[in-house]
């Protein structure tokens, strides 16, 4: 103070008091922490962002495909009722299965995506299928004229018209017609499976000149495996 006074009676300038104390270095440390955990927090935040978003339009890209395909086999299912006459054909063109069988498609297997696959089975012969299973397919038989034997795992039933019998999957089973004149049945798999596609193929002749093991190779990739004899009459199918 003294030398201040002197100073101003001296005639000389004066420095202004210093009225600001000068911070502390432990508090500009902590403001400096914080400005940078800030930082790294908006920049992790923007780093997640990045690749949420990088992540989403891969699998948009993935399931581009998948997407479209579902939306072709979409627009392949009917969008209204229809009408198949008696003795017709869906596709107004039957498949010669057996020896003297004729299946008549009713509900194709494009009709409904696949859910399920109906026809009509004449038979005049007796006989029937090997003994086989389906690995991913229901099975419903319903006379609608003649008698058949069906047997399914250990029961063997005797069907005569109006009689149905269900077959689950995966468990072993085969029919046979029996008697004198025509037999008809009306069958039913759910889901349709590949056996539609598999009567079309076997109709055109591609098993023909098979050996029995290039036959049973067919049938498997068809969703079937044959597992014993026919009922009663062998027949190559």
């Amino acid at each position: 103070m003294r030398d201040s006074l002197s100073a101003v009676y001296s005639g000389e300038p004066v420095a202004p008091p210093n009225t600001l104390a000068p911070a502390p270095k432990s508090k500009t440390i902590k403001a400096m922490k914080l400005k940078v955990e800030i930082a790294s927090a908006v920049l992790s935040a923007a780093t997640t962002a990045f690749f949420f978003a990088l992540a989403y339009k891969f699998s948009a890209l993935l399931t581009a495909p998948f997407n479209m395909i579902a939306e072709s086999v979409k627009n392949l299912r009917v969008k209204d009722g229809f009408k198949v006459g008696s003795g017709k054909d869906r596709n107004n063109k039957s498949i010669s299965l057996l020896e003297g069988d004729i299946f008549d498609s009713k509900v194709s297997t494009k009709d409904t995506d696949g859910d399920m696959y109906v026809f009509e089975s004449k038979r005049v012969k007796e006989g029937g299928p090997f003994h086989h299973y389906h690995f991913a397919q229901d099975e419903w038989w319903y006379v609608l004229k003649g008698e058949f034997l069906i047997k399914v795992g250990d029961n063997t039933y005797q069907a005569k018209q109006g009689n149905s019998v269900f077959g689950p999957r995966m468990v072993p089973h085969s029919f046979a017609k029996i008697g004198e004149g025509e037999g008809k049945l009306l069958m039913f798999f759910q889901p349709a499976g590949k056996m539609e596609e598999m009567f079309k193929k076997i109709s055109e002749g591609a098993t023909k000149g098979m050996s029995e093991g290039d036959q049973d190779k067919f049938r498997e990739e068809h969703g079937i495996k044959r597992v014993g004899p026919p009922i009663k009459i062998f027949k190559n199918w």
